[in-house]
Formats: C-alpha cells, structure tokens, sequence
C-alpha cells in the first residue's frame, strides 16, 4: 500500500513588519534593511568619535574628566561631602533664573518696582521663578556656611589645602555681596532702607570702608545711578567672579584630593609597616 505524504507543520502567520524567518524587517538582523541599519549606526559612531577625539586634542580635558570621576574618595564619606556639590547646584539655578528675570527687569529707580510687579502678576511663571532666585538665594547662602563650617571641623583647610580655603572665603564674601546687591533691586521700601544701612556699615569700615560705600553707591548718595551699579554688580561682575573661582576650586579638590573624617585614622603605607616590623 502506498505511503500517504506527511503533511508540513503548521507555522505561526508572520505579523507585520517581519520577515519569512520571524525577524523584523525594520534594520534587524536578517531583515532586508538589517544591513544598511547596521552601516548607519556605526557611521554614527566613528562620527560621534571622531567629534570627542577632535575636541579633545584641542581641549586635553580626558585626563581632567578621568581624574575628576575615578579619583579616589576616602573611607568614611558621608551626606556631609555633598554641601559643596550643593552650594554649585544653587548658584546654577540662581544663575538660570536670574536670566530669566533680566529679560523682564528694568534697572531704574522709576520702573524697577513696576517691572517686578509685571514679572510676578503677569508673566508665565513670572512669580514661580521669582520665588525660586529669591529663596534660592538664601538657601545658597546656607549652604556655603554649612560646607565652609564642614570642611573648618574636618579640617580640610590644613596642607596642602590652604589655596582652596581661602578660595572658599572669598566665594562666602562674593556670594554675601551677590545677596546684597540683589536686595535692592526690587527697589521696595524695605530693600532701599535695608540696603542703606548696610552701606552705612560699610562705610564704618577702616581705611577701605568709605571708599567702598563711595563705589556701591555711585556717589556720595543714593540716587538714581545707585540701583545701575547695584544691578551691573549683581548681574555682571559677582557671578563672573564667582564661576572662575569655583572653576579653581574644583581644580584644586580633583588635583589633592578629599580628606578623610577626623573620626577615622589614617593607615600607615605598606613600606613603613616593614621598616616597623624588621
């Protein structure tokens, strides 16, 4: 009796978009544009590499960045490290907001409040990134007192870190004087009768302190060119200032390093352990 023929199994019907071998046809292997996905993708790669090698030829910043982010961090790191990163966050979101608001803001002691008033009631988010350069303001001058009162405890100012903490000191004076003058320039009756008295301080200051009211206050007195120097210091002159030393500082913390807690103790090197133990 002649055999009957076997039937070939059923197959699950392809779904749309794939292949006869059950592979996307959309640029995966064994699809029709498996290979031309393929080319594309490493076309952008060597052009994605060849841009990072052409930069950093021109720039040398692969040997900063690899001993920024594989440097070695000492036993016992804690939350209390992080003030520092803290306090840079805080003066990016100050520098941010703050040019959101020079777009709206007016230097002048005619329509300084009323631009404030069209800022806050009338922008788009005018009053929510208002209220974040006002309170992030203060929360940034925290922040600089807990992270310099941070690294006076661990003394972290010791050698060969004294260039990096009186770079500090002077960043806790500019970022003082960054609230100062940014008090004034809503040009309110409590931000002008505040920032005199300050001036009045100022000026009681030996030698330097009447010169220096002098030069904050354009003048012998507060006038209209007052809130102009005010603003050109606050909007200019600080934050430049401020950008390049914590440029410096961050130089310094990856070239020396961190300390240690004051809590933990320092291993001895392996080479002192020998010459102890023979």
């Amino acid at each position: 009796m002649p055999k009957l023929p076997v039937p070939a199994p059923l197959r699950r019907p392809s779904k749309p978009g794939e292949g006869g071998n059950g592979a996307s046809s959309n640029g995966t292997e064994g699809g029709p544009g498996g290979g031309a996905m393929e080319q594309a993708k490493h076309g952008a790669a060597e052009g994605a590499s060849g841009v990072a090698g052409w930069l950093d030829e021109r720039s040398g910043a692969t040997g900063f960045l690899t001993g920024m982010l594989f440097r070695k961090v000492p036993k016992g790191t804690n939350w209390f490290y992080t003030l520092g990163s803290a306090t840079m966050f805080a003066f990016a979101i100050q520098a941010i907001t703050g040019v959101f608001l020079a777009m709206y803001y007016t230097p002048s002691a005619t329509q300084a409040y009323e631009s404030i008033t069209h800022l806050t009631n009338d922008v788009f988010l005018g009053e929510f990134v208002r209220g974040m350069h006002k309170w992030g303001a203060s929360v940034m001058i925290i922040l600089v007192f807990l992270h310099m009162g941070r690294t006076f405890f661990f003394g972290a100012y010791k050698y060969p870190r004294e260039l990096n903490w009186v770079i500090g000191v002077v960043l806790l004076i500019l970022t003082m004087v960054m609230g100062l003058t940014g008090y004034l320039l809503p040009f309110d009756q409590r931000s002008f009768w505040a920032t005199v008295v300050a001036n009045n301080i100022t000026a009681t200051g030996p030698v330097v302190g009447p010169y220096l009211a002098d030069f904050l206050r354009a003048g012998p007195e507060f006038a209209a060119t007052t809130i102009s120097r005010f603003y050109a210091i606050h909007m200019l002159l600080v934050p430049g200032l401020i950008a390049a030393l914590i440029g410096a500082h961050l130089y310094l913390v990856v070239k020396l390093g961190t300390t240690a807690p004051p809590w933990l103790k320092g291993e001895k090197p392996k080479s002192l352990r020998r010459e102890e133990v023979g």
